[in-house]
């Protein structure tokens, strides 16, 4: 062993402590498993062994033998089992390889050029093999210590956050993996919300209806992604799974969602999240809303003069009898004044009496092409609870 190779293998104990200690400090997760008994020493061992067995291998360009991924794969296991998260694992793979090409940037100097190239050679196979290798053991020891709800939602994290996906993760998980997701937000409204073990326990079971990424961020929303490959067969889904979630949290709700693909989901969610925050709030959703759907009210949201005058349009009809309930049964039969009035379970002269008051209070007729627009809208507003 000469050149480069000698100087790395000089290195490998002062290298293997530095990057341990940089783990620690940039790894929350790695610093809490190093306050165990034995841990920190254990990680010392792997950095000191992985950095000799990769200037022996590289110095006979010779590749990662069966015994040495093995090896690997039981430290990722022991990781793993240690309760790291898996936007951990993939940090330190991270770290591992800007260090790794540090080291040998420090040890080559100016004069090593020929070694230096048949290093950097050497390591995209290798490493990747390596990295591999250490993942399958993580992701092993992952689901024997940690909750089944806890990683599916670090998936929903990781994609949300458009960060690259542990490879194999989706595959652990009995997730699949897709490049395309119909991102459904559900907002809760109405009464003290569930508690943090509470929700545990409805993300829980609504996996076992339907595996797929979610998480609940904050008391008040929970996100859902369904890989999105028939998108009306994914929003029957996703509709059904809104409903269970309603029920189980026993509040009322508004939905929204929006498609996207990975890498870009972080705009999808937040157009989700504005959908939903104009969708009507509903003990049982009767539709999973688009931006098709609401995009006058998402139009609306955004202007606050436009706004104040619908909210004023939509006081005037609080003089009537049900009338905003009654424009809403209109609207979605489509004007159909004997389909509404059933759905109202009201006599068709009923509401033709309240229709004749809405247009005496609103100053435009329901059925006409004003009314539609603007009625339609401040209905819509009042059923999402914006004005409360």
């Amino acid at each position: 062993m000469e050149g480069l190779y000698k100087l790395l293998w000089d290195r490998v104990d002062h290298n293997a402590r530095r990057a341990v200690d940089v783990y620690l400090s940039e790894v929350p997760d790695f610093r809490a498993a190093a306050r165990r008994d034995g841990v920190r020493a254990s990680m010392l061992d792997f950095a000191v062994l992985l950095r000799r067995r990769e200037v022996e291998l590289a110095a006979d360009g010779a590749p990662f033998t069966g015994e040495d991924l093995a090896v690997l794969a039981a430290f990722g296991e022991q990781r793993g089992a240690q309760g790291v998260s898996t936007a951990s694992g993939r940090r330190v793979l991270d770290l591992h390889d800007v260090l790794t090409l540090r080291e040998i940037h420090e040890a080559a100097g100016l004069h090593e050029v020929a070694h230096v190239t048949e290093m950097i050679g050497w390591l995209p196979g290798n490493g990747l093999a390596g990295q591999n290798a250490y993942l399958r053991g993580f992701l092993a020891g992952q689901q024997r210590a940690t909750p089944f709800v806890r990683r599916a939602r670090e998936l929903a994290e990781t994609l949300l956050d458009d960060r690259a996906v542990l490879p194999g993760l989706p595959e652990s998980l009995g997730l699949g993996s897709a490049g395309r997701y119909l991102i459904t937000v559900v907002r809760f409204s109405g009464g003290p919300l569930p508690s943090e073990e509470r929700r545990e326990e409805i993300i829980g079971a609504l996996l076992k209806r339907e595996r797929v990424p979610m998480t609940w961020p904050e008391p008040g929303e929970l996100v859902a992604l369904f890989p999105c490959d028939d998108p009306e067969t994914v929003r029957e889904r996703a509709l059904a799974l809104v409903r269970e979630c309603a029920e189980l949290a026993g509040r009322p709700c508004a939905t929204g969602a929006a498609s996207g693909r990975i890498r870009a989901l972080r705009d999808t969610a937040a157009l989700a999240r504005r959908i939903s925050r104009v969708a009507p709030v509903e003990a049982r959703p009767g539709r999973l809303p688009v931006m098709t759907d609401v995009f006058v009210e998402l139009g609306v949201s955004r202007l606050p003069q436009v706004d104040d005058w619908l909210r004023g349009v939509a006081r005037r009809l609080e003089a009537g009898p049900d009338l905003v309930t009654t424009l809403d049964a209109y609207y979605r039969h489509d004007m159909n004044r004997l389909n509404t009035a059933g759905a109202l379970h009201i006599h068709p002269r009923t509401l033709d009496y309240r229709l004749r008051r809405i247009r005496e209070l609103a100053g435009m007729d329901p059925g006409s092409y004003q009314g539609v627009r603007a009625l339609g809208a401040a209905v819509a507003r009042v059923r999402a609870g914006r004005w409360n």
